[in-house]
């Protein structure tokens, strides 16, 4: 099944040139089931790489699926362009209304700092509060997994001498 993205995202041709099946927004609103509607909150510096990563697996399901990107207010990204925040993300409070099947929260490049000392981390807090009263199914990755586990369950992060999978 197709995966719904804005008709303009950089990672649309990326995903039909590896034969992803997406769907636009006019095709979408003609189709006759629900889709699988999950929430991103794309947290990494190269926002556009990881989000054409994401979508490239979330493509291949057997379910439509409708992703809303999301961004910190709190936080102001250095390497992605505003105009593609501003095009195609949504901060926080234009969806903490919503509910979502899903949401993933996505890592960023803050091993060496105190979980405390990242400048969005009290957002992040109230993001992953909220996603466990209005998501059904909460997924992190890299740092936002750490960021999990030391927000929910007080374990803290352990420097380890190279990057570990």
């Amino acid at each position: 099944m197709p995966i719904k993205i804005p008709d303009q995202l950089p990672a649309k041709e990326i995903l039909k040139n590896e034969n992803i099946f997406i769907m636009d927004e006019d095709r979408a609103i003609h189709q006759d089931i629900r889709p699988l509607r999950i929430a991103m909150l794309n947290l990494m510096p190269t926002k556009i790489t990881t989000e054409t990563q994401l979508l490239r697996l979330l493509g291949n399901t057997a379910l439509q699926v409708e992703v809303t990107l999301v961004r910190t207010r709190t936080h102001q990204s250095k390497n992605t362009p505003e105009e593609h925040l501003l095009t195609f993300y949504q901060t926080f409070d234009q969806v903490k209304e919503e509910k979502f099947d899903a949401l993933i929260i996505t890592g960023a490049p803050v091993e060496n700092l105190a979980f405390e000392q990242v400048n969005y981390w009290d957002e992040l807090v109230t993001i992953m509060d909220w996603g466990l009263s209005h998501v059904f199914s909460l997924f992190y990755i890299c740092c936002g997994a750490q960021a999990a586990l030391y927000h929910q369950f007080g374990i803290p992060k352990y420097p380890l001498p190279a990057k570990q999978f």
